[in-house]
């Protein structure tokens, strides 16, 4: 809506700060129903989620549409539409995971990414047009059209992914108990307070044969020496069922409330910072950009703002191309001088370019914003640029790391009686991105109350260079993450 933020202000007849909120409310609703969600998909499945999500956005959207001159009646619909993101946001990444090998994940995980940061910043570009040319309440039908199409497509071709599996089945972390197994056995001691780290001093081939026999093993001690009896695969039928039972036996309960001692946890706090308030800053970014652009001296409308958005998007995809180009090849380096031994603060060193770009962009974007005479509109474009393209670098920093070293016990898990189960399958990650997803959606929610007044009663420049120098102080906590094994 930051297109046409300045067409919703005379419609309604409201300021600025009431079309941030309608912003903030939707984030607002995305976050609290994170909450609800994660457990909900832990116990039940994501399928039935994904179809409720679609369900709601199709109901939500084309409500917004048709709220006509009642402010409140769209502010409700927008706090719908968060709550139907929701499930897209939250479960995406863990439907990869579902579906794919370790090894498989990385351009999966890559192209959901595309589609979340690029498609929330390509839009506006679009959104300014339509609003234009066709009234801004199509901005909202057409999203109503298109998840309207995609209603069909989720049920029939997406499946359920989540299912109830022996311990043996769980591929993703027998290599790391193996590991720990037959360093146990040769005398190397871990006492769970270090960060999971993998040995590449050891031929692959040794690796893949110990972790086959102990898997072989595993599943002899589990069926005792029965013949295993594998169920029927289910019917293309079966398969369209919104539920198809319960995938832990584990209290809802337990699993909604489980989250939240682990913002406590140093590594988890960490993450929520480096990704969350770049995000936060990034909102702030699109509330105000209609009051620097839309008035003098350049006086642009709708379409002109929606524009400004191409230089986010083409941040977006640069910084996903950089983070993979940068960690991948600042981990094999990284690897060879720890002596071939893989360490999960080695994902941190990515935070270095996200306080580069970011610094350099929020510095930047304050400084030229504030005298558009001057420097035109592109140079704020591009600055705007560098910005998303250290959001990225940092989302997939914090991510990578979580994913990573958040696969062992958590004395501050213990603390709070956080299962031994939930540790050793590694799903304490699950419970951190849930973390990431309430944190990031909230710090943007209350940002959106008071930015448009922070403008007004400071200028362009003097905000940006406080929060461009907050940013660098986030960036800076990355430096006693590394000089220490991570807590898990």
């Amino acid at each position: 809506m930051a297109a046409y933020a300045l067409t919703i202000t005379y419609y309604y007849e409201r300021n600025l700060t009431a079309v941030a909120i309608l912003t903030g409310y939707q984030l607002c609703g995305a976050g609290v129903a994170g909450i609800f969600i994660v457990p909900t998909a832990r116990v039940w499945g994501k399928r039935h989620l994904y179809l409720l999500g679609n369900i709601l956005m199709i109901a939500s959207t084309a409500w917004a549409g048709a709220s006509g001159h009642n402010y409140k009646s769209l502010l409700w619909s927008r706090v719908i539409q968060g709550v139907a993101l929701a499930p897209f946001e939250a479960l995406v990444n863990a439907s990869v995971g579902d579906l794919y090998f370790v090894h498989e994940r990385g351009k999966r995980m890559a192209f959901s990414n595309v589609a979340l940061f690029g498609g929330s910043f390509l839009t506006p570009v679009v959104a300014g047009k339509i609003a234009a040319s066709m009234t801004w309440q199509w901005t909202f039908y057409f999203v109503a059209i298109f998840t309207g199409v995609a209603l069909p497509l989720t049920f029939f071709l997406v499946p359920e992914t989540a299912f109830r599996r022996p311990d043996y089945l769980n591929t993703d972390f027998e290599g790391d108990d193996e590991r720990r197994s037959s360093q146990q056995l040769r005398g190397d001691r871990n006492d769970g307070t270090n960060s999971p780290s993998m040995d590449y001093s050891e031929p692959p081939e040794y690796e893949e044969k110990e972790a086959k026999s102990g898997s072989d093993e595993r599943h002899r001690e589990q069926t005792n020496g029965a013949e295993t009896v594998i169920p029927p695969r289910d019917s293309y039928l079966k398969t369209l069922r919104p539920f198809n039972g319960r995938k832990t036996d584990e209290s809802f309960f337990k699993l909604l409330l489980r989250p939240f001692p682990l913002f406590l946890h140093p590594g988890i706090l960490w993450a929520c910072l480096i990704q969350g308030v770049l995000i936060g800053w990034t909102v702030f970014i699109g509330v105000v950009l209609a009051a620097i652009f839309m008035g003098p001296p350049l006086w642009f409308d709708s379409v002109k703002t929606g524009y400004l958005y191409t230089g986010a998007f083409i941040g977006s995809i640069v910084g996903l191309v950089l983070s993979g180009l940068l960690s991948d090849s600042m981990n094999r380096v990284m690897i060879k001088l720890n002596k071939g031994k893989y360490e999960p603060e080695f994902r941190i060193l990515l935070v270095f370019f996200q306080l580069l770009f970011a610094g350099t962009g929020l510095y930047g974007f304050g400084i030229t914003s504030s005298d558009v005479g001057r420097w035109g509109w592109l140079i704020p474009d591009v600055f705007l640029m560098f910005v998303i393209i250290g959001m990225v670098m940092g989302a997939v920093a914090s991510a990578l790391y979580i994913v990573d070293a958040h696969r062992e016990f958590s004395p501050v898990a213990a603390s709070f009686n956080v299962s031994v189960q939930l540790i050793r399958t590694g799903r304490i990650a699950v419970e951190a991105f849930t973390c990431l997803l309430i944190f990031k959606n909230m710090f943007s929610f209350v940002l959106t109350f008071f930015a448009y007044d922070w403008l007004v009663e400071s200028g362009v420049r003097t905000p940006f260079l406080a929060i461009g120098s907050i940013q660098i102080a986030v960036c800076l906590l990355s430096i006693p993450m590394c000089k220490q094994p991570s807590p898990l």
